[in-house]
């Protein structure tokens, strides 16, 4: 009985360790499952996160390479916009120059002598044009860019004739103290009233900056917008190798034009009688009546040394009239109307002497050897 006992007593404990070794097992067998589980769902995420960023870099690349190929097409589309804008300026300036044959204009590419001149080379640029002919007789560096002076007064001039009246009663704004003691002026004063033709006597025969800007801002209601319409007014006449800033030609660097620029200019005052009858007197005197009522009348003469009698006119040529210009960046300009004993016509230019004396030398020397012939 009691061996019968023990057997039944290890067998309980045989099933006992049995089952819970089938416990145990069931349960790594259910851990391993849950790991497995876990594992492939990581695989799973891992999978997606993959495949997104796969995407979003094929986007992105696609993306990329759009852009790139949009700034190559803006690229090659720029330079064929620069390549017409270079063409259609070359265009305009052939249009220019089939315009001023047709307005029976002096044209020339090339430098030019005429006989019996010598070149001097301390001047910026030479000019003589028989106006009747249609021919350049002598030319040095004439489409060089140079800083005009006073010659810049020629284009307010212009402007003057063209959209203003003689007639015009003009009230000064600006006044005779605002320019320093070196710098030309007629002595107006805020509140002076005069005339048009008065200002324009003041503008071409005694070179009065302020005279300058009382036109500007009588023709255009200021300076700046009077600038802007030299500059626009320039270019139709044909002279686009100038930039003007101001009205009367006191230095600024981005203040410049050419000695043929100012020949077309020049011939393009010459048309109006009112012009050449101004730059023919050698002095006038104008009316001008002041704020408080006063009438006073002061004398203006003309600044070119023919007219002056500081210089003497070469035989048999007559000096009718012109511009003059003088700064330390300019040096000593000036632009002349003559008449030749023949009844000729001429223009000459001499840019950039060092002093007045070598200026009146070689204009008399130019227009002997071109002119009185």
């Amino acid at each position: 009985m009691r061996c019968t006992n023990n057997r039944k007593e290890k067998q309980n404990t045989l099933n006992v360790r049995r089952g819970r070794h089938e416990s145990v097992s069931k349960k790594e067998k259910i851990e391993k499952s849950d790991i497995n589980r876990h594992k492939a769902l990581k695989r799973r995420k891992r999978k997606r996160r993959n495949t997104i960023r796969i995407t979003i870099l094929a986007i992105l690349y696609v993306v990329l390479f759009i852009m790139i190929g949009f700034a190559a097409l803006f690229l090659v589309a720029r330079g064929k916009k620069e390549v017409l804008l270079f063409e259609e300026k070359a265009y305009d300036k052939q249009v220019m120059k089939e315009e001023l044959f047709a307005q029976k204009m002096c044209v020339t590419n090339d430098d030019t002598f005429v006989e019996g001149y010598e070149r001097n080379d301390n001047l910026y640029s030479v000019g003589l044009f028989d106006i009747e002919n249609l021919e350049t007789l002598h030319s040095e560096n004439i489409h060089v860019k140079i800083y005009p002076a006073s010659t810049t007064k020629l284009m307010t001039a212009y402007l003057a004739l063209k959209y203003g009246n003689l007639d015009d009663m003009v009230t000064v704004k600006v006044d005779s103290s605002d320019f320093h003691v070196d710098e030309q002026i007629c002595g107006l004063n805020e509140g002076d009233t005069l005339s048009l033709y008065d200002l324009l006597c003041g503008l071409m025969l005694y070179s009065g900056n302020d005279a300058a800007i009382a036109i500007a801002e009588h023709i255009s209601g200021s300076v700046e917008e009077f600038v802007n319409l030299m500059n626009k007014e320039a270019m139709i006449l044909g002279a686009s190798n100038s930039h003007f800033m101001n009205p009367h030609g006191l230095h600024e660097e981005d203040h410049y034009v050419t000695a043929y620029d100012l020949y077309l200019i020049f011939t393009a005052c010459m048309n109006n009688p009112d012009f050449v009858k101004i730059i023919s007197e050698k002095n006038h005197v104008a009316t001008i009546t002041d704020k408080d009522g006063n009438v006073y009348t002061p004398g203006w003469y003309a600044t070119n040394y023919y007219a002056t009698g500081e210089a003497e006119e070469p035989k048999g040529v007559h000096v009718i009239g012109g511009k003059t210009g003088t700064t330390d960046e300019a040096r000593s300009c000036v632009i002349l109307y003559s008449e030749a004993e023949n009844g000729k016509k001429f223009i000459s230019v001499v840019m950039g002497a060092p002093d007045k004396q070598i200026l009146y030398s070689e204009m008399t020397k130019l227009l002997s050897a071109g002119v009185a012939k």
